[in-house]
């Protein structure tokens, strides 16, 4: 049974992000496609010849201390990573206790130390790409490497697919902090060395096909796919009233929500100056801990709540909530509000539609076609329209209840059955019949 191995870039950070759960998504895929799964880490330690000491390291979020010859030693790896390294073999990894349900769902886990650090070192240095070798071990090598993200990266000896998400430091270089030139660099590095690409949406297939010039025959869209537990979807609506009466003091279906990292591209800045020229009396919960650039998308926020001003009460921010309480929140919210300037994607629009609550987005990238017929679609930029949209919400239940059946239908356009059926024509590109 062939092997496809994915990165384990973002599974190893210690709080979730977007890529992270398209990773998990992804591994998930493979298995209902009946084949083998592996995880590729590269930790930030010292390779060590114990394989219980090199399995701590999957989890070990320190960095080791560097001494003046480390410096001189990492300066040297620099320049040979054009050479390579390669990857050990860990098993099934079970030796250490993953906290909660962060440890990757794959028969096998490999390591390289340092890689992926050392590998942009390399990158932004000399502009060079890191073959990785899989060593021999007592089970089956990968048969294809599956990167779920844009690195400067490949595998011998097999394919290569690489996910590109969005585009969005080109395409709107003024939300992220990227050296635009690198970016690009990289992007048409990574295009050149793959063997097919991969992408989300068909906001993304047209910016990868138009401004990296990639034939249409070389990209797939696979979509994403929404997926939620049963122990999420099936909850008895008592148990979460319940619980948002007993944690956070709200009420079912009276509030609305925004859920993201704060960064310009999330429109935080409008959607609070949106929500409180409308003038509602539904508070707003804010989910999300500042990322680049977030002075600007704050600065609102925060004169009005060390003013005291008359929203200042209806607001409340949370840096990071546990994945089930976050989906609690969304469950029971009035609407989900999301106008973002640019997505790739946008799970947070599907995951809200699944869970049967109304969604406020925009018109940018790839979140009409997410959305389609079952959302309110703003201009993000357009606070005016934001607060009619708003208001609209806050009072039309009828509305509300409209909003919700439509979304859990569309949100079943992106079910994993369909998901996996994208995956299968994905890998049979390159070769891969399951």
């Amino acid at each position: 049974m062939p092997t496809i191995c994915i990165d384990g870039h973002n599974l190893a950070l210690p709080r979730g992000t977007g890529i992270a759960t398209y990773g998990r998504n992804l591994l998930q895929g493979v298995h209902a496609l009946a084949l083998n799964s592996a995880v590729l880490y590269g930790p930030n330690a010292k390779p060590s010849s114990d394989v219980v000491v090199n399995e701590t390291s999957l989890l070990d979020g320190a960095k080791p201390k560097l001494s003046r010859t480390d410096k001189a030693v990492r300066k040297f790896k620099t320049f040979t990573m054009q050479f390579g390294r390669s990857a050990v073999s860990l098993g099934d990894a079970d030796h250490v206790v993953w906290p909660g349900q962060r440890k990757p769902d794959a028969g096998e886990f490999w390591t390289s130390p340092s890689l992926f650090p050392m590998a942009n070192r390399a990158f932004q240095w000399r502009r060079t790409m890191t073959p990785v070798s899989f060593a021999a071990s007592s089970t089956s090598q990968p048969d294809l490497m599956h990167w779920t993200s844009p690195l400067p990266v490949f595998a011998r000896g097999m394919p290569n697919i690489y996910t590109f998400h969005d585009l969005i430091p080109l395409r709107l270089p003024y939300v992220t902090t990227d050296d635009k030139q690198a970016f690009l660099d990289l992007c048409r590095k990574v295009v050149r060395k793959a063997d097919h690409i991969c992408v989300v949406s068909e906001a993304t297939r047209r910016d990868v096909e138009r401004i990296l010039q990639v034939p249409a025959d070389r990209i797939t869209n696979t979509g994403q796919a929404v997926n939620l537990p049963t122990s999420i979807t099936e909850r008895p609506q008592q148990d979460i009233e319940i619980e948002l009466e007993n944690i956070f003091n709200l009420s079912w279906k009276g509030y609305f929500l925004h859920f993201g990292a704060i960064e310009p591209k999330k429109n935080l800045g409008r959607i609070v100056q949106a929500y409180l020229a409308s003038g509602v009396k539904t508070p707003l919960i804010l989910v999300g801990s500042p990322a680049w650039m977030h002075e600007n998308e704050t600065a609102l926020l925060k004169r009005v709540l060390a003013e005291e001003g008359p929203g200042a009460s209806l607001i409340r921010q949370y840096d990071y909530l546990p994945g089930d309480l976050l989906f609690s929140l969304i469950r029971g919210a009035k609407a989900t509000l999301f106008p973002s300037l640019y997505e790739g994607f946008g799970l947070p629009v599907l995951e809200s539609m699944a869970l049967g609550t109304a969604v406020l987005t925009s018109n940018a990238g790839s979140l009409p076609e997410v959305a389609g017929d079952a959302a309110i679609i703003v201009d993000p930029y357009d606070v005016r329209a934001m607060t009619k949209a708003v208001r609209a919400l806050d009072a039309d239940e009828e509305l509300r209840e409209n909003m919700a059946e439509k979304g859990r239908v569309q949100a079943l356009r992106f079910s994993e059955q369909n998901y996996h059926e994208q995956l299968r024509g994905l890998y049979a590109k390159v070769g891969l019949t399951p």
